[in-house]
């Protein structure tokens, strides 16, 4: 691949495949068997939001963010799709909120009765956040009752969803199952004796729905699992891979034995080495806790260990056992050969947050557009692989 005249060429990037995204929505909507709210706060966990919610506004019946901020920028890219604020909006952000026409989850009455102030020509929808063991944000259900009689006594708002919070789906079955039996329990007499027959049920986040989907609801929350990384392994075939993080080799070195590399002289050459300096670092997310912990990287389809520290803008890979290695290389951090779950857990976090991560300096590109940058065609057929199914 030559440098593409009228494109730069980046440091570091992310190629974000839209076919992968609809894929992995149609995958959880037909295994769970409920309709879909897209989770795309945090820039579509760093895949780039620009290029998630249109890929994935024709198979979500809403999208879910985090703040007013962010749901005004999935207005701008899918007018028409219901957003619904996942947490409590910040007291100056609810005119806000109301002003336009977004779905505000709510854990008390006093939240219900400030949106009910500010709605002035019609009940505005909001959503009932029970708590039923996640302890952070959340209606207590035992005063569920109680608070639905006092929030539909109110003239501006109307309860069109209820919802709660699974913690550990993906680690204890026995205590999700009794939340989701406590949830549907609440949320049945809530239907059949407090006026709420129309409320759309959600409380199913990836992990649950994946392994419980037949107490799904009418809608599942998914955020993880539509980025292509399953919280329950046995899930993971299903899943296409949509964001695949490269960067380029910079600098091309053989050393001899002896020779330290990076901060704190933490390694050192054991044998002759070529060494590639890579440029991407900590300030563009790739973690500093993966030095000395057995992350690697893909050049000219190997992979080659991480040597040191990570450093801001730099990482070194050993590049020894490449019969050739140039500057200009592409250099793959993160894909289908190298998921998220990788890095986690040899960085001793977690995927969302490996995602997440991602800086403004990594450049999202759609799958196929030009990146300036020297790549090999055994990279281009791995990604088609990878992210067609």
């Amino acid at each position: 691949m030559t440098r593409h005249p009228h494109h730069p060429p980046h440091r570091t990037w992310a190629e974000i495949d839209g076919t992968a995204l609809a894929a992995n929505a149609r995958t959880i909507r037909e295994h769970s068997g409920a309709d879909l709210i897209a989770v795309v706060k945090a820039d579509a966990y760093g895949h780039g939001i620009a290029h998630v919610v249109p890929a994935l506004a024709p198979h979500a019946t809403m999208f879910a963010v985090a703040n007013a901020a962010e749901a005004h920028e999935v207005r701008a890219l899918a007018p028409r799709a219901p957003v619904l604020l996942l947490g409590p909006a910040a007291p100056e952000e609810r005119a806000d909120v109301v002003a336009s026409g977004f779905i505000p989850m709510v854990s008390s009455v006093d939240e219900a009765a400030a949106y009910s102030q500010l709605s002035r020509t019609a009940r505005a929808p909001i959503h009932l956040k029970l708590d039923i063991g996640m302890g952070r944000v959340g209606l207590w259900h035992e005063d569920a009752v109680e608070a639905v009689r006092e929030i539909r006594a109110l003239r501006g708002v109307a309860i069109t969803g209820i919802a709660s919070h699974l913690p550990v789906a993906d680690e204890d079955e026995e205590f999700t199952r009794g939340q989701l039996a406590l949830f549907h329990r609440v949320a049945k007499t809530l239907r059949e004796e407090e006026g709420l027959a129309h409320a759309k049920l959600h409380v199913c986040n990836s992990a649950g729905a994946i392994r419980f989907p037949e107490q799904a609801g009418d809608l599942v929350r998914v955020g993880l699992a539509l980025y292509g990384s399953a919280p329950v392994a046995e899930f993971q075939p299903r899943l296409a891979v949509p964001l695949v993080w490269k960067t380029q080799v910079t600098l091309v070195r053989d050393v001899p034995a002896g020779r330290d590399v990076s901060y704190g002289r933490t390694f050192t050459t054991q044998r002759p080495s070529r060494l590639a300096t890579l440029a991407v670092g900590y300030a563009d997310g790739y973690p500093r806790h993966l030095s000395g912990g057995g992350a690697e990287v893909i050049i000219r389809g190997r992979r080659c260990a991480v040597l040191g520290r990570v450093t801001m803008d730099q990482i070194v890979a050993d590049a020894t056992a490449l019969d050739v290695c140039e500057a200009g290389d592409e250099a793959m951090l993160m894909g289908a050969e190298i998921p998220a779950a990788e890095l986690a857990r040899k960085a001793g976090t977690i995927s969302w947050e490996i995602f997440t991560g991602l800086g403004p300096r990594v450049v999202r590109l759609a799958r196929g557009q030009e990146s300036g940058v020297r790549g090999q065609e055994s990279d281009t057929r791995r990604l088609t692989r990878s992210t067609d199914g």
